[in-house]
């Protein structure tokens, strides 16, 4: 399900421990790592919802696919015959925008995490500390915010490659499809531009974050 263009970057120094219990997506009948998939729930009133942080209780559907793949699930009918299914029941509600609401869930998500993982303490801004932490392989994965300057970018990637022992390799941070004040909002901090996890748990956590809604939007649409 997932493909090399709309990965997210690995995450310098992260534990690759396999991930958890695995689903499978009613739609292409792959199976994934619950991490990886969006569960969708239902209401009492039989309308269709996602649930992203797969709290929700009852019976759930994972998908795996992109938007631009469910909505054309949900206009051929697919799609409810694959929730009937899952659900075990045909009195369900689609709402017309579930790929809008599941995209927003999944932004709200990665942000959430961003400040969480901010309040915490794993979160370094501002070009000197970040050049410093790259440099000292202290960082664990570098965003940027999508109005970010080529030229700062670059050299915050040249600096964590110089730390981390890959000169000449492809180590680089990825742009956020947020522009600086959505990012500065989720930190709670002022004129956010870059951004770095120093912890290797929080960066991974950010990262599988990040990766779930990068491939929900779909490749076409991400930075």
């Amino acid at each position: 399900m997932r493909n090399p263009s709309n990965e997210t970057p690995s995450v310098n120094g992260s534990d690759d421990a396999a991930d958890g219990p695995i689903r499978r997506c009613i739609l292409s009948g792959e199976h994934e790592a619950r991490e990886h998939l969006v569960r969708l729930a239902l209401s009492p009133d039989g309308e269709v919802l996602p649930d992203v942080r797969a709290k929700a209780p009852g019976r759930g559907a994972w998908i795996g696919v992109t938007r631009a793949e469910l909505e054309t699930a949900q206009v051929k009918g697919k799609l409810k015959g694959a929730l009937a299914r899952a659900f075990k029941t045909g009195e369900i509600r689609i709402p017309d925008d579930l790929g809008e609401r599941i995209e927003t869930q999944l932004q709200r998500n990665l942000l959430d995490r961003l400040g969480l993982e901010s309040r915490s303490g794993a979160v370094v801004t501002g070009g000197e500390k970040l050049d410093k932490a790259a440099r000292s392989g202290k960082l664990h994965l570098l965003l940027h915010a999508a109005d970010a300057g080529e030229d700062g970018s670059r050299k915050l990637a040249q600096a964590w490659r110089v730390g981390s022992d890959q000169e000449g390799g492809d180590l680089k941070g990825l742009a956020l499809p947020v522009p600086r004040t959505i990012l500065s909002l989720a930190l709670g901090r002022e004129n956010v531009v870059h951004a770095g996890l120093i912890d290797a748990r929080a960066a991974k956590r950010v990262s599988e974050a990040l990766d779930r809604w990068l491939h929900f939007i779909g490749p076409e649409r991400s930075p």
